[in-house]
């Protein structure tokens, strides 16, 4: 959501640095952006690992894949069911990506009760254990996250999640780290080097990605992070859009203790100012980033393609996960019949019946139902636009947050 993702605060390089001995006594409530559907070329996920209740968290992560993304009482969209075949469109990535609303972390790491606690607070939908510490890398100081690839690539910004190259590298037990970590410590994409941790060791470096968490360098399998020592669930990140988060925020650290560290990881507002395409382009769509660019250019001028993007990846996390849903909703785009008969349209020089669950008759449906409920105007409404898709303030936000972060990677 990233997603994943996020401009997460520094709260874990405190946590870090207090486990390594560095710990400064500050922590920061810093706004962030979410992993998101997407991907290099396109953006797009399906189920990642077995589905886990927030209910019943175990000491590791939770999947992406715990809750539906959407579900709240729908209106053209509802929460998603069963898997169905991905479109015929390139480029899905292999996870539903999540918005990470709160960070939490107790001196010496959180117990499988502590988290269980976490998850079966009102408004959880899934939560995110991660072991991490502060490590040397080729003498250089880096702050590390592990955790189970199938879940951390959930957390992470969209082209990260879709990148083949970066989960290959890390299922291998390579160290991913960002460009900039890289260049502190003079790192080369496939060079061994020695790392002094809770032990000596060496690690492979296995290139650089986005990883959108403010204060943290690197991640690594967690496999190789237990080689490396690393503090065991010292923090964890949990999911909980439709929750108020102020409450949410007192509800962690009452589960937790008096020790606990909680920050909120979202900021006050969401911004409705994003990106649109004048020009139409040309051609059809070969991927779900054109087909949402395209359809809001051409159906409903005015729109901010990130908002297709980001109800894409909400509702059905772009194609993989077409339903329907318990309330029978339908399609990539999540319609309702009965609203598909009022909205449904054919795109881009389809003929016939507009199918519901064809992409290219889907995507610009949402974006014309989007613009006959005002969203072409932005502003309030844009956010009215959204709520009519799916009535929940909640979700008008995590739309909104996730439009962000198309925009910023794209």
């Amino acid at each position: 959501m990233g997603g994943g993702l996020v401009a997460v605060c520094a709260a874990i390089a405190v946590t870090l640095a207090a486990l390594s001995g560095d710990h400064d006594g500050s922590a920061r409530d810093d706004t962030r952006g979410i992993p998101v559907a997407g991907a290099s070329p396109v953006a797009g996920a399906s189920t990642a690992a077995s589905a886990v209740p927030a209910s019943a968290v175990p000491a590791s992560a939770v999947p992406a894949s715990a809750v539906p993304a959407s579900t709240a009482t729908p209106s053209a969209a509802g929460s998603t069911a069963s898997p169905a075949p991905a479109s015929s469109l390139s480029g899905a990535t292999p996870t539903r990506l999540v918005v990470p609303d709160v960070i939490a972390s107790v001196p010496g790491g959180l117990t499988a009760a502590d988290l269980a606690r976490i998850g079966k607070l009102a408004g959880v939908r899934a939560v995110l254990a991660i072991d991490g510490a502060q490590i040397k890398v080729n003498g250089t100081r880096l702050t590390v996250l592990a955790a189970p690839a199938a879940a951390l690539r959930a957390w992470l910004p969209p082209a990260t999640a879709a990148s083949a190259r970066v989960w290959s590298a890390f299922d291998a037990g390579d160290l991913i780290t960002t460009a900039q970590s890289a260049a502190s410590a003079r790192l080369v994409s496939g060079r061994g080097y020695p790392v002094a941790a809770a032990v000596a060791a060496r690690i492979t470096d296995g290139g650089t990605a986005l990883l959108g968490i403010t204060g943290v360098d690197g991640v690594v399998s967690q496999a190789e992070g237990k080689k490396l020592g690393l503090v065991r669930n010292v923090a964890v990140l949990v999911n909980a859009p439709a929750a108020d988060l102020i409450t949410l925020t007192g509800q962690v650290k009452a589960a937790l203790g008096a020790g606990a560290q909680v920050v909120r990881l979202v900021s006050a507002t969401v911004s409705t100012d994003l990106p649109v395409v004048a020009a139409v382009p040309a051609g059809r769509p070969s991927n779900y980033l054109q087909l949402f660019q395209e359809s809001a250019a051409r159906y409903c001028p005015g729109l901010s393609w990130t908002v297709l993007a980001a109800i894409g990846q909400i509702e059905s996390g772009d194609g993989q996960n077409e339903g329907p849903s318990t309330a029978g909703a339908m399609g990539p785009m999540q319609f309702l019949p009965s609203t598909w008969v009022l909205w449904g349209t054919d795109g881009f020089g389809d003929t016939g019946k507009p199918d519901i669950l064809n992409p290219f008759d889907a995507v610009p449906s949402a974006a014309r139902l989007l613009c006959g409920a005002g969203a072409a105007s932005g502003g309030s409404g844009l956010r009215t636009a959204i709520f009519a898709y799916n009535h929940a303030d909640w979700y008008v936000d995590e739309v909104l947050t996730l439009a962000a972060e198309y925009a910023r990677e794209y």
